[in-house]
């Protein structure tokens, strides 16, 4: 009954002997322990990363795998894309919105939109238009004009768990904070357009479906953060109201977990964008709900937010790696390789130019925007951030496993050329892209000019949105900012008065309501941690 519970969650196993599917979760779990372990001990090296370890762990099971079952299949377990969306992917990205530097995200609110969703649907128009144009030359088999669209989507979204590994927060704070900033948001509009293409009627394209589809986008976008501001609130309304933590620490920390689950839930209940959703959820509760449990609860939460994100990316790249060999996907184009090196080699191009066009412009039309020069991205800067974001990982792989395939299967050669491109493209996008950002960043970024240069003004990217150190008000000392109070100082610095007026309206009326840090006096404040920062 365990394993037939197991099977309806999302996973089926593949052999009917249940003695081998116990022997098969085993050694996958033994796997992720064995990635935990040797990422560890590569911790310090200036190459590898735990991602590019799970990979390589996954790419030489799936391989033995495959000899010893006579090549009939690579996988231990077999599962589709929903299980990524369901189970994997809102841990990974609620801790992200939990652990986020909330006051540095805001204030750079408009930067980290511009490049996250203006440069994903340039990137998306490129994508899809080049593959059109060209794949259609291929002789791949039978695309519809909604598959270019997800092939634009599928490949606009980037891997910022990866590339997070391969940057240094403390050597590359400008760097770090954009790309992770632009990642979330990134990944957000990329599964917001590809559920959006799903929808779209192409049989009549006109002025109105277009005004239509613009429409559906602000919608999903509006809903979904609503959405998750509203349950992160309810969350910290209830904790502070009925006090769990007086007779229970588990039963606060359980109710912090589940609700923040939830919230995901109502969202691909309500057919709004998931991601965004418990990224805002995860930035509320760790500004009110936080700070209205128990200290005890305060460490439990944050460590185990961030522990059940881990595993879920070590599980995702582990995957992914095994997946990479599954025979029936590649027997397809086992007939005519040079043409799954074609379709590769061209989308990788593509990626390598959509990313371009809206960096270099984006960065320009910033830095035309900023006052001060202290602010502005160099050339070396905007390579950097060109570079870092072009590495594709998991959500890559589970929209493409979405639009071409049936339950993991596919029998049409056009689709499996289409899963075995990207699979192309992810490994050599993580492996080789991830091998050289390390190098690349301290060659085109020494660590002098990216502690010192780069830090420059409260209105710049020069600390990272993810810290577990001492707030950024007092590591700056006693500067003496002016308040902005009148119309030019809006005009002047948007993002500094609207985020005054928020403190304001906060203080008064919201932390007394919800909670908050300095409004909760039965629960004792942690010293220092991840989400006492504000």
């Amino acid at each position: 009954m365990g394993l037939d519970a197991v099977a309806r969650l999302g996973v089926r196993i593949l052999s009917d002997d249940d003695q081998v599917s116990v022997d098969s979760i085993n050694l996958f779990v033994a796997l992720l322990c064995g990635c935990i372990v040797i990422g560890h001990l590569l911790e310090e090296s200036r190459w590898i990363n735990e991602s590019i370890t799970a990979l390589v762990i996954g790419l030489f099971t799936g391989g033995i795998i495959l000899l010893t079952t006579k090549g009939k299949s690579s996988h231990l377990l077999e599962f589709d894309e929903q299980l990524f969306f369901i189970y994997l992917l809102p841990p990974i990205i609620f801790n992200a919105g939990f652990q986020v530097k909330k006051k540095q995200f805001f204030r750079n609110f408009m930067t980290i939109m511009l490049f996250g969703a203006v440069g994903t649907l340039i990137s998306f128009s490129i994508i899809s238009f080049g593959a059109k144009e060209l794949l259609g030359k291929l002789d791949i088999g039978f695309l519809e004009l909604r598959d270019y669209l997800a092939i634009g989507a599928i490949f606009s979204a980037t891997d910022s768990v990866c590339t997070l590994q391969v940057l240094n927060q403390d050597e590359t704070p400008l760097l770090y904070s954009l790309v992770f900033g632009e990642g979330v948001v990134n990944d957000a509009t990329s599964v917001v357009l590809f559920n959006a293409i799903q929808k779209l009627d192409l049989s009549h394209i006109n002025s109105r479906v277009a005004l239509s589809f613009t429409g559906n986008l602000l919608y999903l976008f509006l809903a979904s953060t609503f959405l998750g501001v509203l349950v992160g609130l309810l969350s910290a309304y209830l904790i502070k109201k009925i006090y769990l933590g007086r007779h229970s620490t588990d039963r606060e920390v359980a109710l912090m977990i589940l609700m923040a689950y939830l919230s995901y839930l109502m969202a691909e209940l309500f057919d709004l964008s998931g991601i965004l959703t418990v990224f805002f959820c995860g930035i509320v509760m760790s500004h009110y709900t936080w700070h209205n449990v128990t200290t005890n609860s305060k460490v439990t939460t944050r460590h185990a937010f961030a522990t059940l994100s881990f595993i879920a990316e070590i599980f995702i790249f582990l995957y992914v790696g095994m997946d990479a060999l599954d025979i029936e996907k590649w027997r397809f184009v086992k007939d005519s390789p040079g043409k799954s090196v074609g379709v590769s080699a061209t989308l990788l191009g593509l990626v390598l130019v959509g990313r371009a066009c809206f960096v270099f412009p984006l960065s320009l039309l910033s830095n035309f925007l900023k006052r001060s020069e202290h602010d502005k991205f160099g050339l070396k800067q905007q390579v950097t951030i060109w570079w870092a974001g072009l590495m594709r990982g998991s959500v890559s792989m589970a929209l493409a496993y979405n639009q071409f395939t049936r339950f993991g299967h596919t029998q049409q050669p056009g689709n499996a050329v289409m899963i075995t491109s990207t699979i192309t493209i992810v490994l050599f996008s993580t492996v080789a892209f991830g091998l050289i950002t390390k190098p690349l960043v301290r060659f085109l970024l020494p660590s002098s000019q990216g502690l010192n240069s780069l830090i420059s003004s409260e209105q710049s990217f020069a600390r990272p949105l993810l810290t577990n150190g001492q707030d950024p008000e007092v590591e700056m000392g006693n500067v003496d900012f002016r308040r902005p109070a009148s119309l030019s100082m809006l005009l002047k610095k948007p993002s500094h008065t609207i985020h005054n007026h928020w403190r304001k309206f906060d203080d008064a009326f919201m932390r007394p309501l919800f909670g908050g840090r300095g409004f909760v006096p039965d629960a004792p404040e942690l010293s220092k941690g991840g989400c006492d920062q504000y």
